[in-house]
């Protein structure tokens, strides 16, 4: 019931407008979403590299599953003017894009032109492109794309997102790790069946990791993207023991979720990036996360809960 409330509220241009209309609902939103334009984007990774001694960004814009091919130049050719900002600005910040959003679900071909064009742009910048993981029903397309086609052309400038939610990802994670690529080791926010994730909040974990110890040890700098201070701990403890330096690897977190840890996480000399959204489609966006997993209503308004207790 829940589940289809979001969804309906996520298609509803009139109730979008009123929302971007009203102060606190944009107050709100600005927690998670640094804004709608490429100008909001940039000062808000500015604003992050400038705190506690410096926290790096991914920055993306906000969309997926576009249905027309000028829908998907457009959001390449935003990602084009975005890396070209991020250089101009010499700000601490690489991309994360979603293959839907460049048009996979439309003409292949077409997104294949659209990641070359960006993770070209980035190459010049000596920057870097992640390529975000979406629904399971997409995930051996992404990574067929990634292993045969992107990566063979254009090496470690981009880099890939797994799921530890997902039963495939050991096995996705040790290819990876064969092929040198840099992964994003998250536990993802899809509703899946039971035959292709994992039911139980204490399965995604114990396989979150199982995976993250292997990618500290063999893996290529590897991104551990979890705001489960447990996780954290049992990350920081596993490296010491086998001798693991802190440039090895970096955390990544949610724009506005546990800042408090983050900001403790850099002033302990660990790497820290914020993964940071932005963009016209926040409401959708959001409507659509809560859907897909009602849980996380929980999970947000528990941890700004954390982060006000450990301001005190």
């Amino acid at each position: 019931m829940l589940r289809a409330v979001f969804l309906w509220l996520s298609e509803q241009p009139r109730i979008f407008g009123f929302v971007r209309r009203n102060r606190l609902a944009r107050k709100l939103a600005s927690r998670f979403v640094a804004g709608e334009t490429i100008a909001d984007a940039i000062a808000t990774a500015r604003e992050l590299n400038a705190t506690a001694g410096g926290l790096s960004v991914s920055l993306d814009l906000l969309g997926e599953s576009v249905l027309h091919a000028e829908e998907a130049q457009r959001a390449c050719a935003t990602y084009l003017e975005l890396l070209d900002r991020i250089h101009a600005a010499r700000v601490n910040a690489n991309v994360s894009v979603k293959l839907t959003q460049m048009g996979l679900e439309i003409d292949e071909a077409l997104c294949i032109r659209n990641m070359n064009s960006i993770i070209s742009k980035a190459k010049h910048y000596d920057s870097f492109v992640r390529i975000d993981m979406e629904q399971s029903s997409l995930t051996a397309r992404t990574l067929e794309l990634f292993t045969d086609v992107l990566y063979p052309e254009c090496g470690n400038a981009v880099g890939v997102v797994l799921q530890s939610y997902l039963r495939r990802t050991a096995a996705d994670v040790d290819a990876m790790i064969a092929l040198g690529a840099r992964v994003r080791l998250c536990k993802g926010a899809y509703q899946e069946p039971d035959d292709v994730a994992f039911p139980d909040k204490k399965d995604v974990d114990a396989n979150f990791i199982s995976c993250m110890e292997r990618l500290l040890e063999r893996g290529n700098y590897p991104g551990i993207a979890t705001h489960d201070e447990k996780i954290i701990a049992h990350a920081k403890a596993f490296a010491r023991t086998r001798g693991i330096t802190a440039a090895r690897f970096e955390f990544q977190m949610l724009y506005g979720v546990r800042r408090d840890l983050q900001n403790r996480l850099r002033r302990e000399g660990y790497n820290m990036r914020v993964y940071v959204p932005f963009g016209t489609h926040w409401y959708p966006y959001l409507m659509r996360r809560l859907a897909e997993r009602p849980a996380n209503i929980a999970f947000i308004t528990a941890n700004v809960l954390k982060e006000s207790v450990h301001r005190r």
